[in-house]
């Protein structure tokens, strides 16, 4: 299992993202907050146009970059991502997803905490695009899907309680509207927890293990992104994060 790649190209600089993993099919970074991942309304600038750049500028490549996007996080999330640096690498990452190859590890920092220190949330999520916003419906709702994750609880301090999510299903938002659906809002969610946030507050929810089958090699790969130390992830060493998501 790999935590890092090299790559066989020969980079002449350094770039401006962390590298987890890179080789001539994928790269592997730690995602900023507050960036989106694709170009949206705002306008500001977005990870895929900025990785484009990076690559072409690291490697001095002539013409177009290819920068294949397989899994997303929301604007405000960060932690590992994984792109594709060609259409095959790509069209097989994509194929991982599908079939439920593709492992997606989070922590998040809630307030509260769960009625019991692990279980599985099953909801039917509704996304409405005019308002950006997801909410738990009815079964068999019209254009309602299935949402599923496992938690598991690693702590708590401070009336938060940090957890481990396993994410079974990849709808938009999904980890925090199920988890603010059983009373436990994330911290600094002003969008599904503003009761219990105050504006300005960073979400505490982070991209912590992608792991999947590399695309051409088949041996799996394991990208390992923990959350800055600040409030209220300090509240909780690495070393106990590090070991729970392993």
């Amino acid at each position: 299992m790999q935590n890092k790649g090299t790559s066989g190209e020969s980079g002449s600089g350094q770039s401006r993202f962390e590298i987890l993993y890179e080789d001539n099919h994928l790269l592997g970074i730690v995602k900023p907050v507050n960036i989106p991942v694709q170009e949206d309304a705002t306008g500001d600038d977005d990870l895929l146009t900025l990785l484009k750049e990076d690559v072409k500028e690291r490697y001095a490549k002539p013409g177009n970059v290819f920068m294949g996007l397989v899994h997303r996080l929301d604007r405000p999330v960060g932690g590992a991502m994984i792109f594709a640096k060609t259409s095959k690498a790509a069209s097989r990452l994509s194929e991982s997803v599908r079939t439920h190859a593709f492992r997606k590890v989070y922590l998040t920092v809630v307030h509260g905490k769960p009625p019991a220190s692990q279980g599985r949330l099953v909801n039917t999520l509704l996304k409405d695009e005019r308002s950006n916003t997801v909410s738990i419906v009815r079964k068999g709702t019209p254009g309602g899907k299935e949402a599923i994750l496992d938690y598991t609880v690693l702590g708590s301090a401070e009336g938060y309680t940090l957890l481990k999510i396993d994410l079974l299903t990849g709808r938009s938002h999904q980890i925090r509207v199920q988890l603010s659906g059983i009373g436990c809002p994330l911290y600094g969610d002003q969008k599904y927890g503003a009761s219990v946030n105050r504006p300005g507050q960073q979400i505490a929810l982070w991209s912590a293990v992608v792991g999947f089958p590399h695309p051409v090699t088949k041996e799996e790969v394991e990208l390992i992104s923990l959350p800055p130390q600040t409030h209220p992830w300090n509240l909780w060493t690495p070393q106990n994060q590090k070991q729970a998501i392993r």
